[in-house]
């Protein structure tokens, strides 16, 4: 029994791992998603959002009643003495004559319950304000987080693809040298080429498969890179199913003129903190006004000489109060009113800050809208250069065949067309790249 249990074990154990080797096809969608569900950094933002949340509680909590129960039994192996006059135990004593009397039992227990509740108190009702605004600005902290990954991911992606892209590029590249090493070296050794015409080709060809051999490594490298960015196992195989024949390039639409800095979340978050900063000014104003709490008290004790005697019903003695306390501020050695003044201070730092950032925004866009427009058309001048490379080509490879060309422009219309080729690529990943950015400055790149 124990063997047959081994074995289904040791089988279900196979499975699992089967199951995790085989390739997730992936979207850019399902990796934005599996990224904000596993990335570390979203797992950490989301401590600070608890956290968080825990410290709003934590507040309310003092101002809830704060309920104790205390016990204790003591021996008093040395009682103190007071110094009284004579006559208070003895009516017939000497005028000025004293004596040392001790109060009190061997032994003393008692059992208490007090219960303190707040009843007024300027700065925790600006203390449960500032929480909840704690709260928000780390959630506001939590999505800056989120689009950082996304933007991260959104790169990674395309590198990936771009790297793909390559690596059947230059596939198709080796295999077109390879039909022309042939044909070339069939002409040599029918005396219609020479032999440096095999080796130009020969040379190209080497150089080709070495570039496949890099690109190969540079492919895995950005595959990983992605799936370090979502937060997934290195070695799970995943294959992405976009496709870069269906990325279009658009320019977003820009209203500079009514743009919502709100939608940058960098200008959110100053927002928050500068209501933070209003709320710690109010709790130091506060602070001048008086505190009140009430106060109630109920318990038990009890006195004797013989240990055994305390936990005799009868002999504990019931007491209780109840009592009502103000505190008011007079003097601070201008302590708060000096808080004040830095609250104010802060507040016109942050207001700074915002008026900053507002320019640095709009410098943002700016930038990223140019420069987008620029990658644009950088990238249809190489689209079209993609063609007439491999139209030149086409025509050169088929005059050498005809036998009115040369070797080595064949061989130049090759290079040119793979030159074509990976500008081609580097201009539409920096074309995408800049369209990401700009979405990001904009704000419109990832909405939670």
């Amino acid at each position: 029994m124990r063997v047959i249990t081994n074995l289904v074990f040791t089988l279900m154990l196979l499975l699992e791992t089967i199951a995790q080797q085989q390739p997730t096809e992936m979207t850019l969608d399902d990796c934005v998603k599996y990224a904000l569900e596993n990335n570390e950094l979203v797992r950490i933002s989301q401590f600070d959002s608890e956290i968080a949340e825990a410290q709003v509680r934590e507040t309310t909590a003092a101002g809830l009643p704060q309920a104790n129960i205390n016990a204790g039994i003591n021996y008093n192996f040395d009682l103190q003495e007071n110094i009284l006059p004579a006559r208070f135990s003895d009516p017939n004593a000497a005028e000025g004559e004293e004596i040392a009397i001790a109060f009190g039992r061997a032994y003393d227990g008692n059992v208490a319950l007090s219960i303190n509740q707040l009843l007024f108190d300027g700065s925790y009702f600006v203390g449960l304000q500032a929480a909840k605004t704690f709260r928000e600005l780390s959630s506001k902290e939590k999505i800056q987080t989120e689009i950082d990954i996304v933007e991260a991911v959104n790169k990674a992606y395309y590198n990936a693809l771009i790297t793909v892209e390559q690596l059947e590029l230059l596939d198709k590249n080796i295999g077109r040298l390879d039909t022309l090493l042939r044909e070339t070296n069939s002409m040599y050794e029918a005396g219609f080429a020479e032999k440096v015409d095999v080796d130009r080709i020969r040379v190209n060809y080497n150089n080709l498969k070495v570039d496949r051999s890099r690109s190969a490594q540079l492919q895995q490298i950005s595959e990983k890179l992605l799936k370090f960015q979502m937060g997934m196992d290195l070695s799970q195989p995943i294959i992405l199913t976009e496709s870069l024949e269906a990325v279009e390039v658009i320019v977003p639409p820009i209203r500079s003129n009514d743009f919502d800095y709100n939608q940058r979340i960098e200008f959110s978050q100053l927002t928050t903190n500068e209501t933070l900063a209003y709320l710690d000014m109010k709790n130091n104003k506060a602070q001048y006004l008086p505190k009140l709490n009430l106060s109630f008290g109920y318990g038990w004790n009890t006195a004797s000489d013989d240990f055994s005697q305390l936990f005799i019903g009868r002999r504990w003695l019931d007491f209780g109060a109840l009592g009502l306390s103000a505190s008011i501020p007079v003097f601070d050695g201008f302590l708060k009113s000096n808080r004040i003044q830095q609250n104010k201070l802060q507040i016109k730092q942050v207001q700074s800050q915002m008026t900053y950032l507002k320019k640095s925004i709009d410098l943002e866009i700016e930038q990223s809208r140019i420069n987008l427009n620029s990658q644009v058309e950088t990238l249809d001048v190489q689209r079209q250069n993609v063609a007439l490379a491999q139209e030149v080509y086409d025509i050169t490879k088929m005059k050498y065949q005809e036998g009115v060309g040369s070797n080595s422009e064949v061989i130049d219309a090759d290079t040119s067309l793979k030159e074509a080729q990976t500008n081609y690529l580097n201009s539409l990943f920096d074309a995408i790249t800049s369209e990401i950015e700009l979405k990001k400055a904009l704000g419109i790149l990832y909405q939670n």
